[in-house]
């Protein structure tokens, strides 16, 4: 299954791969030279079809549970200040995405969407210390039924130049469902209350929307 951020580049890429193994045929270039084009043009719209795949996930539902918010490796957990929303001390887990990641990213929670912020900025490489608060990204704050606040930030990479996000204050969230699209590398960062327990370990390979990374302790 393809996710609709990808039609219009999906769309581009088949035609600019349509045009380009038609000129090697009609400007009469050599076969091995016909043959290599096609073979690039292959391996270049299979590479942007995989990356707007959406696999149909199960989430296991559980208030208690953060479930991840992306695919990707987990390459922070600790002890941070978050300056934007809390202004104080939260547990930083950040999920690294390359691109050969599915790149739809959901909510590690259910409950009531309080806070959406954009913020334009830099394109430094996500793993970048500063890419966290410098870069382009997109801050979101549920509120869980039992009053826990999770924030969750998509953040753009290097490669990555667009963020979306499908949720505004107010809305529903529900556990592993769609809120948004990185499209290319990219992060997610989520600011999780002191204490919670997590069950993620560093350098863990996770899957957005299945991938049981913390439990909250209240």
């Amino acid at each position: 299954m393809i996710h609709r951020e990808g039609y219009s580049l999906i769309t581009i890429a088949t035609v600019i791969a349509a045009v380009l193994s038609g000129l090697g045929y009609f400007l009469g270039a050599p076969i091995w030279l016909q043959g290599f084009v096609y073979l690039l043009c292959f391996v270049m719209w299979v590479l942007i079809v995989q990356f707007f795949r959406n696999p149909k996930r199960t989430t296991p539902k559980n208030s208690k549970h953060i479930i991840a918010p992306a695919d990707g490796k987990v390459v922070v957990i600790e002890e941070v200040e978050e300056p934007e929303f809390f202004k104080d001390k939260r547990l930083q887990v950040s999920i690294f995405m390359s691109p050969l990641n599915v790149h739809l990213n959901r909510f590690p929670v259910s409950g009531n969407v309080e806070y959406v912020k954009y913020h334009p900025g830099l394109f430094l490489v996500a793993w970048h210390p500063k890419s966290s608060t410098e870069n382009e990204r997109t801050t979101v704050v549920v509120k869980t039924p039992a009053g826990q606040q999770i924030l969750f930030r998509q953040i753009a990479g290097a490669v990555a130049r667009r963020i979306r996000y499908y949720c505004k204050p107010g809305d529903h969230a529900e556990q592993g469902e769609e809120m948004g699209f990185i499209k290319f590398g990219s992060r997610v960062d989520l600011f999780l209350p002191l204490g919670t327990k997590v069950t993620a370990n560093l350098n863990e390979i996770v899957k957005g929307g299945e991938s049981v990374i913390a439990e909250l302790t209240q």
